[in-house]
């Protein structure tokens, strides 16, 4: 399963496009669409440079199919389109690691949505944190994530 219109159209508006390296509030070096790793899956660097919308917009394909690899590997429950690109974003920006030892995934392999639901806005932190960025973007995930429960 691929991300929907609306999963896409989340990230992009939260992560913006530029086209030179910044550091996020996360503390990392991101380029593009909010990407970490360059076109040979290494780290973004400070010295990294600038680079086309259209670079953008391959650098998160290549990050969202590491996301649709870590939905396929990570969650046992029937999840829908909207809820697999809810989780598609909110993976996107917090980390399959983050997400495979987190409370909502456990909540939601066992069936319970709207317990895994409830788990979104709990993320709302970046180097230690609160981001009203980060919280609205929760919720966006949540009413997305949510329109099938």
């Amino acid at each position: 399963m691929k991300i929907n219109a609306e999963g896409l159209n989340i990230i992009k508006h939260f992560e913006g496009f530029s086209p030179t390296v910044y550091l996020c509030p996360a503390n990392r070096w991101t380029i593009g669409y909010g990407s970490t790793w360059d076109k040979q899956r290494k780290p973004v660097t400070k010295s990294h440079p600038p680079i086309t919308e259209e670079d953008g917009e391959y650098l998160l394909r290549q990050e969202l199919d590491h996301c649709y690899y870590a939905i396929d590997k990570l969650v046992t429950a029937e999840i829908t389109e909207n809820m697999h690109s809810a989780l598609c974003s909110f993976i996107f920006n917090v980390g399959s690691g983050n997400f495979q030892s987190s409370t909502m995934r456990m909540k939601l392999n066992r069936g319970n949505y709207e317990g895994a639901s409830a788990e979104f806005p709990k993320w709302r932190r970046a180097g230690g944190k609160i981001l009203q960025g980060l919280v609205r973007r929760r919720t966006m995930e949540r009413e997305l994530f949510d329109i099938d429960i």
